[in-house]
Formats: C-alpha cells, sequence, structure tokens
C-alpha cells in the first residue's frame, strides 16, 4: 500500500507530462536548426548531435509518462490541449529530424572537422573551430565557449582558397587577454584568406 501511494506521488500529471515531452521536442528541434555546439570533455558534439540526443531522450521520457498514466489512470487532458499535444508532437519531431539529418549531411559533405584550441584562457575558456571543404573553397568558424561548454553561436567566419584548412595546418594564432582572446587566421602564398580572417573570443565574463 505505501509503495502505491509512493509511486503516484511520483507520477506526473498529464498536463506536466506533456510540458516535458514537448518541452524535450522544442529543445530538439531548435538545437537541430542552429549553429549551437557542446564541448564534452574535449570532444566537440555538433547541434545536430545534440538534438539527436534531446530527441531520443524525449521520445524515450515521453512514452514512459504515457504509460506511468494509462497504468495509474489519471485523468486526460482537456480536449484543446490534448488536440495541440498531437498536433504540435509530429510537427517538433519532423522539424528536429529534418534538421538533424541535414546537419549531419551537411558535415559530411564537407568534411567538417572540428578542434579545441589550446590553451585554454581565463576562466577556462576556450576557442573551437570548425573547418570544411566545399568545391575548392575552404571555411571556418570560431566559437567561444565557456564553463558550461556550450556555445550558442559562432564568434567569426573566414574563407580561405583552395579549400586550405589554416587550423588544421597549424597556421593561425591564438591570444589571450584580460578581455577575452583573439584568433588570427593565416593563409599561404597560393592558398590566402579571402574573407575575414580573425575572429574574438568572447565567453562573457
Amino acid at each position: 500500500m505505501a509503495e502505491e501511494r509512493a509511486e503516484r506521488s511520483l507520477m506526473l500529471s498529464p498536463a506536466a507530462s506533456t510540458a516535458v515531452g514537448i518541452g524535450g521536442l522544442t529543445i530538439a528541434a531548435a538545437a537541430s536548426w542552429s549553429s549551437l555546439l557542446l564541448v564534452v570533455q574535449g570532444r566537440v558534439i555538433p547541434g545536430w548531435g545534440v538534438s539527436a540526443v534531446v530527441l531520443v531522450l524525449s521520445l524515450v521520457l515521453r512514452r514512459s509518462l504515457i504509460r506511468m498514466g494509462s497504468t495509474a489512470g489519471t485523468s486526460r487532458l482537456p480536449r484543446k490541449r490534448a488536440t495541440w499535444a498531437r498536433l504540435g508532437s509530429p510537427l517538433l519531431i519532423t522539424t528536429a529530424v529534418l534538421g538533424t539529418a541535414g546537419g549531419a549531411a551537411d558535415d559530411l559533405i564537407s568534411g567538417a572537422e572540428y578542434h579545441v584550441l589550446r590553451p585554454a584562457g581565463p576562466g577556462g575558456c576556450r576557442a573551437v573551430v570548425r573547418e570544411t571543404s566545399f568545391l575548392m573553397i575552404g571555411n571556418g568558424e570560431a566559437y567561444a565557449v565557456g564553463r558550461t561548454g556550450l556555445a550558442l553561436g559562432e564568434s567569426g567566419s573566414w574563407t580561405v582558397d583552395d579549400g586550405y584548412r589554416p587550423v588544421d595546418a597549424g597556421t593561425y594564432e591564438l591570444v589571450w587577454g584580460r578581455d577575452g582572446g583573439l584568433l588570427r587566421i593565416s593563409g599561404t602564398s597560393t592558398d590566402p584568406v579571402i574573407r575575414g580572417g580573425s575572429a574574438d573570443i568572447d565567453c562573457g565574463w
């Protein structure tokens, strides 16, 4: 009897269960179409990878909550909310799946490589670079990653001729100061920097 009461106390209401499921799917959909990335133990997880993980966890959690609610015989959601959840969930799932697939395909086609640059700056701020090349053009983006390991957008970008990858080749300079870092990108005489060439690394100290 006591165990049944404890289980019921841990169960979420239908509204709370729906909110948890929709919330997770919303995060997955947003992450799949954004330029965020996550650094975990020195390894970079791009936005589409974050989206894939959150999507799977959200679907598993959502299914578990629905089963728990059905077993406990909890009341259903009001009709309007139930309709919104029924229509919104597939839309969010489709958005997340398309964004995840598109991001993964883009990384695969462009041969994307991610680099966590050293040394780290004050407060653990780190510079992360994504380099790609397509049709004899090299591109790069720099990200500022703080203690949370999360970067919500790029700090700068550049384009290099002939698919050259400056960071991979080591032709760059990262200088840290009290107000942040400055990443300078250098090309070569045959593969010059066409656009950009520097990025301010600011973790929001």
